[in-house]
């Protein structure tokens, strides 16, 4: 019996909806990848005193691909994914820009963040301060107390 060559998208569809049509050219593996948005793995943990966030971005240059941003209380890891092929191909790697905002535990400055690549694993550590209370604590008066006695002997 012979083989049926699989069906290919029109170029044209191709070219404006290259995700659903990868999609709809592959066996079924579940939902589009273009339904759940184009991003990347985080962990966060806690570790010696320091908020760390760990990213799954292999295959990137770290210095012309990943930008990583605080802002206030978010930290911002954007990544863009360059095609390198530039003929036909069948390719099921992601190609684009992919971003995702953290919000930090507190208000950090952004020079006490550091950033590191390491095997495909982009590692950022924020330092963890214990936060202190804003504003003054006022002391409140006993309006049962009697004027001039202190407030343990006022009866």
């Amino acid at each position: 019996m012979a083989k049926l060559p699989r069906p290919q998208a029109p170029a044209g569809f191709r070219a404006v909806f290259p995700d659903l049509a990868d999609w709809l050219e592959s066996p079924w593996t579940g939902p589009p990848p273009f339904l759940m948005g184009q991003v990347f793995r985080l962990e966060e943990t806690t570790r010696d005193d320091r908020y760390v966030i760990r990213a799954e971005l292999p295959g990137l240059d770290p210095e012309n691909d990943i930008e990583v941003t605080v802002d206030g209380g978010i930290l911002t890891i954007r990544a863009e994914r360059r095609q390198q092929d530039k003929g036909p191909c069948r390719s099921e790697f992601r190609y684009g820009s992919l971003a995702r905002a953290v919000r930090l535990p507190v208000r950090v400055d952004a020079a006490d963040v550091t950033a590191r690549y390491d095997k495909g694993v982009l590692e950022v550590s924020v330092p963890v301060r214990e936060v202190e209370p804003e504003g003054t604590r006022i002391p409140i008066e006993n309006a049962d107390a009697v004027p001039g006695q202190p407030p343990d002997q006022a009866g």
